[in-house]
């Protein structure tokens, strides 16, 4: 274990954007729905506007800042094949279980959407641990606490079967009442945290170091996580939690590796890459291109398929909405695919290079 005087915080970027862009996200937004509670915990529609920034220019966007791992920068992931099969695969699988069932297509898409949640936590706690030579019990709890913060919310809310959200459509996720797994997994809960704490103690007692980001970002998930499925139980909290807590910390991850890759081997030759990591400006063409990225892909949603929110896509609003089942099942895997690629290459792509 390092000593007290050895010990640096194990910053991705800085404590400033670590702290503003990773970090905070999870507390700025349930400060939000605390502070708003008729707006926030009690309203059961989401204004359109606030459905926009949300949903459309965080939880859609972040969808495309895959993009800067993989299509965008060759010498980020380098296996080509591979980038052409998960997008057919995806397709062709989407289009295969649309044919037989939507809610099917709907299900799995939202398993793995939670399974994609879950997993980026775990990195994040993993990235923050890169320094520690904690022993393996201490790195097994560190661990169980995370996937804890992440599970147990999700396991509540398939056994208590009463929740007024969705992760994508109605009923995607399956849920009953079961109120003897709900005791054990409760319990299962307390003592996990109790144990993470106990760990903490002893850790900090024994090396006289205290880490910073990973009990921020571990604090975060279990209060994010809970309050926006348990806790609370509403679309506009859940939302709100859920797509702040994720969406932001991973656009802000990818903006930090992807500028320090630039800094030492750039390409010169990629015009998105060149305009991205420029001195000036590059952070807002970065955000901007993954918001029209989103506004384009949810404007052919609500155009051909939801006609929910014509009012913030007046360009989408004259194309037809598409009722026939056959054409559906062609169409909704084809604009699901970006959401579908992006949860299967995150596994991957942060796999190739122990970035540091």
């Amino acid at each position: 274990m390092e000593s007290k005087a050895t010990y640096k915080q194990p910053w991705l970027h800085s404590p400033v954007i670590d702290g503003v862009f990773i970090l905070s996200p999870p507390f700025i937004a349930l400060l939000l729905v605390i502070c708003f509670p008729a707006q926030l915990q009690a309203s059961s529609a989401i204004p359109v506007y606030y459905w926009l920034f949300l949903v459309v220019f965080i939880d859609v966007a972040h969808v495309y800042s895959t993009l800067y791992r993989t299509y965008f920068n060759s010498n980020s992931y380098k296996n080509d094949t591979f980038l052409i099969i998960v997008p057919i695969g995806c397709y062709i699988a989407g289009v295969l279980l649309h044919s037989y069932d939507g809610m099917i297509f709907w299900r799995i898409l939202a398993y793995l959407a939670v399974f994609h949640f879950i997993r980026q936590q775990y990195g994040f706690m993993r990235l923050y641990s890169r320094q520690e030579g904690s022993g393996y019990w201490f790195r097994l709890i560190d661990k169980l606490a995370i996937y804890t913060a992440t599970i147990y919310p999700l396991f509540y809310w398939h056994f208590e079967g009463d929740r007024n959200f969705s992760w994508f459509v109605e009923n995607d996720i399956i849920s009953f009442h079961s109120p003897i797994l709900l005791g054990i997994g409760l319990g299962l809960y307390l003592l996990i945290i109790a144990a993470y704490v106990v760990k903490e103690v002893i850790y900090v007692a024994k090396t006289g170091s205290f880490n910073r980001p990973r009990n921020l970002l571990i604090a975060g998930t279990f209060l994010s996580w809970y309050f926006g499925i348990v806790y609370f139980n509403g679309d506009m909290a859940f939302t709100t939690l859920n797509v702040i807590s994720h969406g932001i910390p991973y656009m802000a991850l990818i903006w930090i590796f992807e500028k320090k890759k630039q800094g030492k081997s750039g390409n010169k030759n990629n015009l998105i890459l060149k305009y991205t990591f420029s001195k000036y400006g590059g952070v807002v063409f970065f955000v901007l291109l993954l918001a029209f990225l989103a506004y384009v892909e949810e404007g052919l949603w609500d155009g051909m398929v939801w006609k929910e929110h014509g009012s913030v896509f007046t360009f989408f609003a004259g194309l037809p909405k598409i009722g026939n089942e056959q054409v559906l099942s062609l169409l909704v895997p084809l604009l699901a695919l970006p959401q579908s690629t992006h949860y299967l290459l995150d596994g991957f792509i942060w796999k190739v290079n122990k970035e540091k």
